[in-house]
């Protein structure tokens, strides 16, 4: 297979539901990693994996007055072992390391088919109206009309 040309796509995992799922949680994840004015030094690669090995999925932002590129810190960690590079948006990198022993993105519970999942409220019937009429206002506003 060629290697991509762009640098950005040339560090990134390829894509797969497993790339979907790990972006999807990532968004809601804030950057436990900063690159700052010292760079890319050892001190931050051993922050780096020693985060890695507690989170598994890592959210790190690279400041802009970083003496590394993000794409250059990106290629970097991605050259470690058993690191993924699974998005670059702007100065965030999302970095993922599978855990050795309890990953908890890949191999985890099997998802249950939607025709063997239990009904929500088996009490209810879906048909019948709640009670509440739809539209009818509550409160201040209600008694001022």
């Amino acid at each position: 297979m060629i290697s991509p040309a762009s640098p950005k796509k040339r560090s990134l995992m390829p894509s797969s539901k497993l790339r979907r799922s790990l972006r999807a949680h990532g968004h809601s994840l804030s950057a436990l990693v900063h690159v700052g004015k010292g760079g890319l030094s050892p001190a931050v690669i051993k922050q780096v994996e020693q985060t890695l090995a507690d989170h598994e999925l890592v959210k790190m932002k690279v400041d802009t007055d970083s003496p590394n590129d993000r794409l250059a810190v990106a290629e970097l960690l991605a050259a470690r072992p058993g690191v993924n590079i699974v998005q670059i948006v702007g100065h965030a990198i999302l970095i993922y390391k599978r855990h050795p022993r309890e990953p908890r993105f890949e191999g985890g519970t099997p998802e249950i088919p939607i025709a063997e999942r239990p009904a929500k409220d088996p009490g209810k019937d879906p048909a019948k109206p709640s009670g509440k009429r739809p539209g009818k206002r509550t409160g201040k506003r209600a008694a001022r009309r």
